[in-house]
């Protein structure tokens, strides 16, 4: 249950549609009706609306308050606060929920605040919106408008982070997109195109995957045509997975928002118009149909995968846009896109045979079904993957068609039903129609039939909720189906996994089964189904009993069980039935009217006479159904083990299902059955005691008792009492333990008396007050006499049970009527018409159990004579603690369990006075106390509320002594004791404390829980999310979990008094005791959880806990210690929210103390824990408790919202303390940062601190440097030192650190105010941003070197371009010349003593040398080819850019003999060195940086001749560092040099070829863009060497013109505006389908035809010019298609496909020949644009059509087949026609292979798309087999005949084949024309033979029917005299080629 419901659950009230309400006060109404269903529910009186409006004021004073003093940290506490009045349901207005989420998005945004409280105001805003994302909001565009680009700011930091300060965990950026999705709807429309024209210029190669998500998630719902458009053509474009996630995300949301078109909300200028489907043109539908089939995962082809290259190129996307996730479900969004599209559109399709085509055979069906071109798509798309919805047919596509189904059905059902709706927008004329419906249902119907049996549980639920919903919308058409498999799934029980389906299935379809105004004619079918699934009760199979009963209880829960039928047998229910054996082997006799397969229609009476009859079958399932239940708890395995468990867990699975379908059943009871079971009950019960079904034996007694109490009671009671008292006078549990054990058997009566009445005492307590005396007497004596932890464990229990069930409130009749209808004679006579009934929420009558006066003094007098002596006699034994005996500790243990027993039941029975904290845990220095959270004062029913009551004095005394003598015995138990004895009883004080902290109101697990199972069983008998009505049973479930809510209310935010510290102190010392069992089992789990309720308890620990960690504490408090500071809470609030400035940094100082422990366990625990200290070590950590900058924004906000209140919101005093108080808390939070820092330092540099502390150190220094504060210069000093270390951890975090620090000196430097530096917003000094507006400008800065004389606007380098793929943006970031002189920058005088600091060690001479011997050690992992860290490079770069040329000699120097060393290790830290020092030179003086430069470029010759094929991979990593992001003017001479580079393409050195091309290639990646016409030839050039000979060379020149063909596309539109208009008016505005190098590639198709002639005979095949061009060309596109840029590809393989074709069929050459098969698969494999289907449909067709061998036809059939069905919805009827002549001229082929694989291609084509032609076709085939006589063999006409016999055959064959799991009812005429030629030559008789033992059906039972006895021996003589017997239990049949 969400924190607050949508309002639209609020019932329909004529007085708020009638009266002229404005839309707020609508709004208010709506929610004050769902508040008053809500409080009528209750069975006190809750709080007005007015004093929840107060509390509302208090809590927002609160929040503003800490809002006005910066207190963040505080503030997020009173978001909880907020969140609990949430849960209460209150109206908010309009007014100030609006102003709220302006306050929360102003809080998100503000810079420089930790990520944990960004994501807690997130998620806040969220709640005041809408409860979930796709709920119904809560506010209007008209009610908030929210500005974006405040957000757009601060998201812009995140998006593109500085590499020295990415940090993998980080998360902010998925916060701000999602702050942002939820807003959108509130941004201005009028904002769109300046959105566009923000975003649109920074969309480019590398940003697609960051930018497109940054779209979709600001851009407005309203208004789609300012840029639909363009989304779909940015889709078109690329080659991305996650980029069709968010797109079809987005559509779907779309599809929703808009399916009113412009009667929508948007009305009629933002709404989108509809047009071909929907809002969708029908180029955009096939894109998305095609989308749709795509994303399904299914096999298609020779690979079976899902075929998808998208993945693959998402993997080489850049880092930083993969950093942007979230959890997508696309199926539900294409679901929403299907649904939501649909309407009735155009004519509707006609019955008639279709007309014949271009073609010999019918084109598609005129018209569309049910006049909807989107259901005639979704047919269609259906119709195409049925076959892999067969659970045979099961894989990875199982799950996304199953997913697929569901969200069909549910999206339908909500649409169906908001349409329903008064307030639908939408007009008739587009709303879905009964035709529409059907036509939908009789879709859907066939393929989750068949999935409803899949092997994959998940994708069995899915489907059969696919089915639930659908048996909603059309019960008449699916609820026979259901039965009909129903009854054959339940008659074999022996097929477990059929049966366990079906009875899932029958349970999730029960609603319609049982109510007859859902489905007339289900009603008679419950008996017979519940009769047969008794067998399923089986112990042996628990997943089958787990079904069936889950399907009883669907059932009964809807029904009452009595016998309505007009004969009834004399016999009472209550005398002794003719027993009956416990298996039900006789066969089932059904109704009239259930006889499998039939449907008869009866009318409303025959059906109810039937239903009546029916009943009479009642009394006899019952008695069945207990004695199955008694039969199985017989043959339960032993109860035993620690939690005195029966069996495993499934054994307890099992039991927990049986339970809860008792409970229902003998709710549903009529008196005389419950009567009859009541009386075979109590016979077994008082006849047996079975040691293994004690804990069963209760159940089961609850489940009568919870019907009927006091009956039950009654029954039991004076029984049970006797046999107890027997058996304790007997001995029983005589035997003194305290620790669980194994049942003595003599125990065994005793025990299974006490769980009787455990069961009897469960419910209703007014039941009890009968039995008072009876039960004193009871529970004095087993308190008194049991001795065995089992014994006096279960006395517990029963005396919890019987406190609970007298001081609960709780609802006590949950029967599916109210009660009163339930006891009605007109019920009685006629409940079946009733059956399935559903209530709205305002007409349920509950009754409570509420604590009357009778049963509190019943309470009261159980605690003074049982609790009370209890205690005397715990008290009594604490003076002598040490002296125990083992009769003392087991006194002392069950004693204080029965006390802590009685308290757990009791914790509702008072409720808390305030509390006087002696210890608060406040600085008072610089906290406010009232500020401190505190809870919700709400009304929740408690016993005992008033103080002055003596009986509530009385009460609350003994609580508090229970609390005392807890604290006494924990003392007296803290002296050390050996034994197992002594623990036991340490761990009763655990449990004592335990129940007195946090056996109060209710626990947040316990509310969880009633939260998750009212959820579960709403959604039950929903149809759609905002369905009113439901069952009983739910609505009691709703009115509980709210009044749970208000207990829950007081359990949070709890005071701490004396007491309450002794306790959690006691607690303390128990979680540091040196037994295992008692600190890290049970006490450090229960202080855990008292951290969470009690405030500030954490901070009255964590002295203690850092005491226990210093110098000579003993090992095991050192242990238990560690474990509390791992607690992921208490980490949290010690390091990141400690609200006390004072505590900040101990967490740290006191894990870096542990050094002096030696233990190797404590050392690794140590480890554990600070590493996980690490994560939450924020830089922003300290700033957000620090924080002091003004928001002007927030303050608006704030005063925004208090205008809402009164003038006195705000209490001037407390607002006062709290800004006075801020200040202080600020100076101390920053003393103390510094203060903590140093001393980590200090720890550090001490010497005797050993290197795996040091490191930890460092771990903690890096995360604690913060970029508006200098760090002390030690910390420097540390960091730079530690960069020497021989140790690489503490070198690399020592790099790492020094980095960092450099880096924020940078940013301070370049920072003007507090904002630039947080928001990552800082300039550097020779920056300048310069409008560039084309590519031609571009050009024109950069044609030529800038100098220091020219024009200050010319004389730039551009290094990075963050726009100008689409257009330019309009500032372009670049730098002006650094001139000779003085360096340019002067770093911030603050700053300058950790510069020198760093400085005097940098440059000492051997520094580097030490480093660089360092760096070049081996590594240690054992790698064969070195890769360039880059961490390593960034801190060289971090140095010299710092410097600024100071010194550079000394590292050039150090690292100049590396460069060319033969140790590739020693040469790998030479080249990052070169790296570094070049990438950090950048704005150095001139006269530094051309000396740098000339020393690197003497030198590259022999660098480049020193490369190996071992260290290539990092030196083409350093060019490459050389390269990217620099202007190539700044060094021409590193161009110059590269591009003179030889190639030579047939030289002697392959590996001299392939180093060229390797640096060639980092150039035209990082630089080719400048130059196009460089591009340009260096494409010619590498085109015209692709005849190289050697492999290695041929892959560079691959990949080499895959970067020149992606560096080429640039669009460099003018503007976005021209963009934009592209993008609506022209097919290609992204230049995808413009191929540059057509020409080119062209010209090579026709060399390649003339070189295939001419290719070199094996084994020199491979050297021919033909083959080596074509590897060459095939790996290219290869490459490229598994590329993002894919698309651009695509034009370039027309030309070429002929030829790839005939690549396929060289076997000669393997090589080739799987490379063209791979190539031609992959690029048939994909969804083409529309208007490029026709295209290269054509080509496959002539390539396979015009070719005259029979291995390309061979090879190109199935190509053919992928292409066509990912394709499928954009193929036009021509192209299908040609297809289809083609499949039937291949059957002809002369070849035999070809026509088997043109008969498979035929029957996919014909399964997927042509089943209209199928009887044309067969006709066709018959008549071709007719005509046709096989002559002689020696007939020279006898290999043409055969052939075309044969392809008639197989193509017979084919058709039979498309459907392979039916027959249809065209098929059984067939055999008698393929018996014919069953015995005709090979292969004519070997294709029958083969079809015929393929034709096993899995509902053979019932496609047997269709054939006659003949065509049945025909199948037998097709298989050549094999037995019928073989044909039903061969394989299954082959699914055809798709």
């Amino acid at each position: 249950m969400e924190e607050e419901e949508d309002i639209s659950t609020a019932p329909d009230s004529p007085t708020i549609e009638s009266v002229d309400l404005s839309r707020e006060e609508a709004a208010m109404e709506k929610q004050r009706a769902s508040l008053q269903t809500y409080l009528s529910s209750l069975p006190y009186n809750a709080e007005s609306e007015e004093d929840m409006r107060e509390r509302l004021r208090f809590i927002v004073d609160r929040i503003i308050t800490c809002a006005e003093a910066k207190n963040w940290l505080v503030l997020a506490t009173w978001d909880g606060v907020l969140q609990c009045w949430l849960l209460m349901r209150y109206p908010i207005p309009v007014r100030i929920r609006a102003k709220l989420v302006r306050l929360y998005y102003e809080l998100s945004m503000l810079p420089g605040i930790e990520p944990r409280l960004i994501r807690s105001w997130a998620d806040m805003l969220s709640r005041l919106l809408a409860g979930k994302s796709d709920a119904r909001r809560k506010l209007e565009p008209e009610d908030l408008q929210l500005p974006w680009k405040p957000l757009w700011r601060v998201l812009q930091k995140e998006l593109w982070l500085k590499t020295r300060f990415h940090d993998p965990s980080r998360n902010v950026v998925n916060i701000f997109l999602y702050l942002a999705e939820r807003s959108r709807y509130y941004y201005p429309a009028s904002d769109i195109p300046e959105m566009l024209e923000t975003f649109v210029p920074l969309i480019t190669q590398e940003t697609y995957l960051t930018m497109i998500p940054v779209m979709t998630s600001f851009l407005p719902p309203t208004h789609t045509h300012l840029y639909l458009p363009t989304i779909f053509k940015l889709w078109e474009a690329f080659n991305s997975s996650l980029l069709d996630d968010r797109l079809i995300e987005f559509v779907g949301e779309l599809s929703e928002e808009h399916v009113a078109g412009t009667a929508g909300k948007a009305g009629l200028e933002g709404g989108a118009q509809w047009k071909d489907v929907g809002i969708w043109s029908e180029a955009e539908w096939t894109i998305l149909v095609s989308k749709a089939l795509g994303s399904m995962n299914v096999p298609v082809g020779m690979t079976g995968s899902g075929n998808s290259t998208g993945a693959y190129a998402d993997a080489r996307a850049n880092p930083s846009s993969l950093r942007i996730r979230k959890t997508i479900n696309r199926i539900s969004s294409l679901a929403k896109i299907m649904v939501y599209s649909m309407a009735v559109d155009g004519t509707v399709r006609s019955s008639a045979p279709p007309s014949r085509g271009e073609g010999r055979f019918p084109s598609r069906q005129v018209g569309y079904l049910a006049g909807s071109k989107a259901m005639e798509s979704l047919d269609r798309f259906i119709t195409s993957t049925e076959s892999f919805f067969h659970p045979s047919n099961s894989g990875i596509w199982s799950l996304s068609l199953t997913q697929f189904l569901r969200s069909l059905t549910s999206e339908f059902c909500k649409r169906w039903h908001e349409e329903e709706l008064p307030s639908c927008k939408t007009p008739p004329t587009h709303r879905l129609t009964p035709a529409l419906r059907k036509a939908f249902v009789l879709v859907l119907q066939t393929p989750a039939l068949l999935a409803m049996f899949s092997k994959d549980p998940l994708s069995m639920g899915l489907a059969q909720g696919a089915l639930r919903s659908l048996a909603f919308l059309e019960p008449a058409l699916v609820m026979p189906e259901l039965l009909e498999r129903a009854y054959g799934g339940l008659e074999v029980v022996n097929e477990t996994h059929r049966t366990t389906a079906v009875l899932s299935m029958l349970a999730s379809v029960s609603l319609p089964l049982s109510s007859e105004r859902i489905w007339l004619g289900g009603q008679k079918h419950i008996l017979p189904l519940l009769e047969m699934c008794i067998p399923g009760i089986d112990l042996n199979d628990p997943a089958k009993t787990i079904c069936a009963t889950m399907f009883i209880v669907a059932v009964v829960q809807n029904i009452k069980i009595g016998d309505l039928s007009s004969t009834q047998s004399g016999l009472s229910f209550s005398s002794d039935a003719p027993g009956e054996s416990m298996d039900i082997d006789e066969k089932i006799h059904l109704p009239d009217g259930t006889e499998p397969g039939a449907t008869p229609t009866l009318s409303k009476a025959e059906e109810r006479t039937l239903v009546r009859e029916s009943t009479a079958g009642f009394a006899d399932w019952v008695t069945s159904l207990f004695r199955r239940v008694l039969s199985l708890y017989e043959n339960l395995p032993e109860e035993g083990g620690k939690k005195n468990t029966t069996g495993g867990k499934q054994e307890e699975s099992v039991l927990k299902s049986i339970k809860s379908m008792l409970d229902l059943i003998c709710l549903h009871l009529s008196d005389p059955l419950f009567d009859l079971v009541l009386k075979l009950v109590h016979d077994y019960a008082t006849t047996n005691a079975k040691s293994n079904a004690v804990k069963a034996i209760g159940q089961l007694i609850s489940s009568l008792a919870l019907a009927r109490p006091a009956k039950t009671i009654d029954k039991f009671l004076s029984f049970c009492l006797s046999q107890i008292k027997d058996e304790l006078k007997h001995g029983a549990s005589s035997v003194r333990t305290t620790s669980s054990h194994a049942a003595i058997p003599s125990d065994t009566t005793l025990h299974w008396n006490m769980s009787i009445l455990r069961g009897c005492f469960g419910h209703d307590g007014t039941a009890l007050l009968k039995h008072k005396s009876d039960i004193m007497e009871l529970l004095s004596l087993l308190a008194d006499k049991t001795f065995s932890e089992r014994g006096y464990s279960g006395t517990g229990r029963l005396i919890n049970r019987v406190l609970s069930t007298l001081v609960g409130v709780y609802p006590l009749n949950a029967r599916f009527v109210n009660t009163d209808e339930w006891n009605s004679e007109e019920f009685d006579r006629d409940h079946n018409s009733h059956w399935g009934k559903l209530h709205k929420a305002e007409n349920i009558k509950i009754e409570w159990h509420v604590p009357s006066d009778e049963e509190i003094s019943f309470i009261l007098e159980i605690l003074n004579r049982i609790v009370s002596p209890a205690l005397d006699k715990v008290e009594g034994l604490l003076p002598t603690a040490s002296s125990w005996d083992r009769v003392s500790r087991n006194d002392f243990c069950r004693y204080l369990h029965i006390a802590r027993s009685a308290w757990q039941g009791l914790p509702t029975l008072c409720r808390e006075l305030p509390k006087n904290m002696v210890e608060t845990g406040l600085n008072a220095d610089s906290e406010v106390e009232r500020l401190i959270v505190q809870s919700i004062d709400v009304q929740a029913s408690f016993a005992l509320t008033d103080p002055e009551d003596r009986r509530y004095q009385m009460a609350y005394s003994q609580r508090l002594r229970l609390g005392r003598v807890v604290h006494d015995a924990a003392l007296a138990l803290k002296q050390e004791h050996e034994g197992e004895d002594h623990i036991d009883a340490v761990l009763s004080v655990v449990k004592g404390i335990d129940t007195y902290l946090l056996d109060y109101a209710l626990s947040r697990g316990d509310f969880d829980n009633l939260q998750k199972s009212y959820a579960t069983a709403r959604e039950l008998n929903r149809a759609w999310p905002r369905q009113k009505e439901n069952s009983r049973l739910v609505h009691l479930k709703r009115a509980l979990v709210y009044h749970s809510g208000r207990v829950y209310m007081h359990a949070l935010y709890r005071r701490r008094s004396e007491l309450d510290d002794h306790l959690i102190k006691d607690l303390l010392d128990l979680s540091l005791s040196p037994y295992t069992r008692v600190r890290s089992r049970h006490a450090q789990a229960v202080l855990g959880n008292v951290c969470g309720y009690y405030v500030r308890s954490t901070k009255l620990i964590l002295p203690s806990v850092f005491n226990a960690l210093v110098k000579g504490s003993d090992p095991d408090r050192m242990k238990g210690a560690l474990y509390i500071l791992w607690s992921k809470g208490i980490a949290l609030y010690a390091i990141s929210d400690p609200k006390d400035p004072e505590l900040y940094g101990q967490y740290l100082l006191a894990l870096l103390e542990c050094q002096h422990q030696e233990k190797p366990s404590i050392q690794k625990l140590v480890n554990s824990v600070a590493n996980d200290a690490i994560t939450n070590l924020a830089e922003e950590t300290t700033r957000t408790d620090a924080y002091t900058e003004s928001s002007p924004a927030l303050s608006a906000a704030v005063d925004d919202l208090s205008a809402e209140f009164s003038p006195h919101l705000i209490d001037p005093d407390l607002l006062s303390e709290a800004l006075y108080k801020s200040g202080v808390r600020v100076q101390a939070r920053e003393r103390k940062y510094i203060q903590t820092i140093s001393a980590i330092a200090e720890i550090a540099l001490r010497p005797t601190t050993h290197w795996r502390y040091t490191h930890l150190a460092l771990q903690f220094l890096n995360g604690l440097l913060r970029r508006d504060v200098v760090p002390p210069s030690d910390v420097a000093r540390l960091f730079i030192n530690h960069t020497l270390s021989p140790h690489s951890p503490l070198r690399g975090i020592a790099q790492k650190g020094v980095v960092k620090l450099l880096g924020m000196i940078k940013m301070r430097t370049y920072s003007r105010t507090s904002t630039d530096l947080w928001l990552h917003e800082w300039k550097s000094p020779i920056a300048r941003y310069v409008p560039i507006k084309n590519d031609a400008e571009f050009r024109e800065y950069t044609g030529r070197a800038p100098s220091i004389e020219d024009d200050a606007c010319r004389a730039l380098y551009v290094d990075k371009q963050y726009s100008g793929f689409i257009t330019w943006a309009l500032d372009t970031k670049a730098y002006t010349p650094v001139p000779a002189g003085d360096p340019p920058i002067t770093w911030e005088p603050a700053s300058k003593v950790v510069l020198d600091a760093i400085g005097e060690v940098v440059s000492q001479a051997e520094y580097f040398e030490k480093l660089m011997a360092l760096w070049g050690q081996e590594s240690s992992r054992n790698m064969t080819t070195p890769e360039l860290r880059t961490d390593n490079v960034t801190f060289i770069k971090s140095i010299v850019k710092m410097s600024q040329g100071e010194g550079f000699e000394n590292i050039l120097r150090a690292a100049e003999q590396l460069l060319w060393d033969a140790d590739r290790f020693k040469q790998r830290a030479g080249a990052e060195v070169l790296a570094g020092i070049t990438r950090g030179a950048k704005n150095w003086p001139r006269q530094h940086f051309d000396q740098l430069w000339s020393w690197v470029i003497s030198r590259l010759d022999r660098i480049y001749a020193n490369v190996k094929p071992d260290t290539i991979g990092f030196w083409e990593a350093t060019i490459s560092a050389l390269l990217e992001g620099r202007d190539p003017r700044r060094v021409p001479a590193l161009s110059d040099w590269i591009l003179s580079l030889p190639l030579d393409f047939h030289g002697d050195s392959a590996f001299a070829m392939t180093k060229t091309l390797a640096i060639l290639g980092c150039f035209l990646d990082n630089v080719g863009h400048r130059d196009v016409p460089l591009l340009d030839r260096y494409f010619t050039l590498l085109f015209e060497g692709m005849d190289v000979s050697f492999a290695e060379i041929r892959v560079s020149i691959s990949a080499n013109l895959y970067t020149i063909v992606t560096r080429r596309w640039r669009l460099a539109y003018s503007s976005v505006e021209t963009f934009l208009r592209s993008a609506a008016t022209t097919d290609d505005p992204f230049s995808i389908r413009h191929a540059p190098y057509l020409s080119q590639i062209s010209a090579l198709a026709t060399k390649l035809s003339d070189w295939k002639e001419q290719r070199l005979p094996p084994p020199r095949v491979s050297q021919s010019e033909y083959d080596k061009v074509g590897l060459s060309l095939l790996r290219w596109l290869w490459v490229s298609f598994y590329s993002p840029q894919a698309p651009l590809i695509f034009p370039y393989m027309l030309p070429l496909m002929p030829e790839i074709f005939r690549m396929s069929e060289l076997s000669d050459n393997p090589e080739l020949q799987s490379y063209s098969q791979a190539v031609l698969y992959t690029f048939s494999a994909v969804a083409h644009p529309p208007e490029s289907i026709e295209a290269i449909g054509i080509s496959f067709i002539n390539a396979i059509s015009s070719s005259t061998s029979w291995r390309i036809r061979l090879n190109s059939l199935p190509t053919l087949v992928v292409f066509f069905y990912r394709n499928l919805m954009g193929i036009s009827n021509a192209s299908v026609s040609k297809i289809m002549d083609l499949m039937l001229n291949c059957l002809s082929d002369d070849n035999v292979e070809v026509r088997e694989m043109a008969s498979s291609a035929l029957s996919g084509i014909v399964r997927v798309s042509q089943r209209q032609s199928i009887i044309p076709l067969k006709d066709h085939f018959v008549s071709l087999t007719r005509r046709v006589k096989l002559p002689t063999r020696r007939d020279p006409g006898y290999a043409e005949s055969l052939r075309t016999l044969h392809s008639a055959i197989l193509g017979l064959c084919a058709l039979v084949e498309s459907f392979p799991y039916s027959v249809e009812k065209w098929m059984p005429p067939l055999t008698d024309i393929l018996v014919l030629h069953a015995s005709d030559p090979p292969p004519i008789s070997t294709t029958i033979r083969k079809m015929a033992s393929e034709f096993k059906k899995d509902t053979w039972h019932r496609d047997q029917l269709a054939f006659d006895e003949d065509q049945l021996q025909n199948l037998s003589t097709m298989l050549v005299g094999t037995s019928y017997c073989a044909i039903f239990f061969s394989g299954p049949r082959t699914v055809p080629f798709i």
